[in-house]
């Protein structure tokens, strides 16, 4: 099995949490090699302007680290307390938190140099990277959810969630009082929607639904397109040949083929479409 192979397979194979993980640190290599493709088309500008100008980056900054410890202690958070969220929440919630997380850290980030930083405003734009906002919200939607539930650290012990929420809260607030503050706003606005998500999930609300079915959308429009250009290029290459017992059945099948080239697969009635798959497989 060659390298390539090997990392294939390691990723089909690993749940969302690592597949995540994989992306940013395989974002981390190309953002190593090329810094200059990092801060000007994946990091989140400081404005709503210069986000319309470059869209993609609501969610690109969520996946670009450029320091060393700064991957290492995001993607460490992330496996531990992400896979500890998968034991007691769902995939497709996992999937909500992190995102929803990111676009909320970006947008409390945007907010703060459009509408609070007055102080600094000559200062060097900032530009906002990493997948922190996202990690926060796991986190303390976790804390919000099991407060008391003992983590086992190596070389530590046992500490509830809510101390280790407690520390990161301290660091963050402390970072407000730096000149470059924005990247402390966006894991705190990240930290705030998973705290509010999880708590509304326990009242029986499902505020992030829409972003799953906004999802589901999606990759259901792929599916038929995909499904529906090969049933296309399937019928459309392919005529029966038939013994002279079966002339009839080949007349209908080709004249059922002759209509999908004509006017697509979908202008079928669900008579021809049942009898089309029913004799395809005989």
């Amino acid at each position: 099995m060659s390298f390539l192979k090997e990392i294939k397979y390691a990723y089909t194979s690993a749940n969302i949490v690592e597949k995540i993980i994989y992306v940013n640190v395989f974002c981390f290599l190309i953002a190593s090699i090329f810094k200059t493709l990092a801060d000007t088309w994946l990091g989140l500008p400081p404005t709503f302007e210069s986000l319309l100008a470059k869209p993609w980056t609501l969610i690109s900054y969520g996946f670009t680290h450029l320091r060393m410890p700064h991957i290492l202690s995001n993607l460490l958070v992330m496996y531990y307390i992400g896979n500890l969220f998968l034991s007691y929440m769902s995939v497709k919630h996992f999937v909500n938190f992190y995102f929803l997380g990111i676009i909320i850290g970006a947008l409390g980030f945007i907010f703060y140099h459009e509408f609070l930083n007055t102080e600094f405003a000559n200062q060097t734009p900032e530009i906002l990277i990493g997948a922190s906002a996202g990690v926060s919200a796991i986190f303390i939607g976790m804390v919000a959810k099991m407060p008391n539930y003992e983590l086992k650290l190596r070389f530590i012990g046992s500490v509830k969630l809510w101390v280790l929420a407690v520390i990161w809260l301290g660091l963050n607030l402390l970072q407000l009082a730096n000149a470059y503050k924005g990247n402390a706003i966006s894991h705190l606005s990240g930290a705030t929607f998973g705290f509010i998500y999880m708590s509304q999930l326990k009242l029986g609300n499902d505020i992030g639904k829409w972003f799953e079915d906004l999802l589901n959308f999606f990759a259901n429009l792929f599916k038929q397109k995909k499904s529906k250009s090969h049933l296309k290029t399937v019928y459309k290459s392919k005529r029966w040949k038939a013994s002279d017992q079966e002339k009839p059945k080949q007349q209908k099948i080709n004249e059922i083929l002759d209509k999908i080239s004509k006017s697509g697969y979908e202008k079928l009635s669900e008579e021809e479409k049942s009898y089309l798959f029913r004799h395809r497989k005989n």
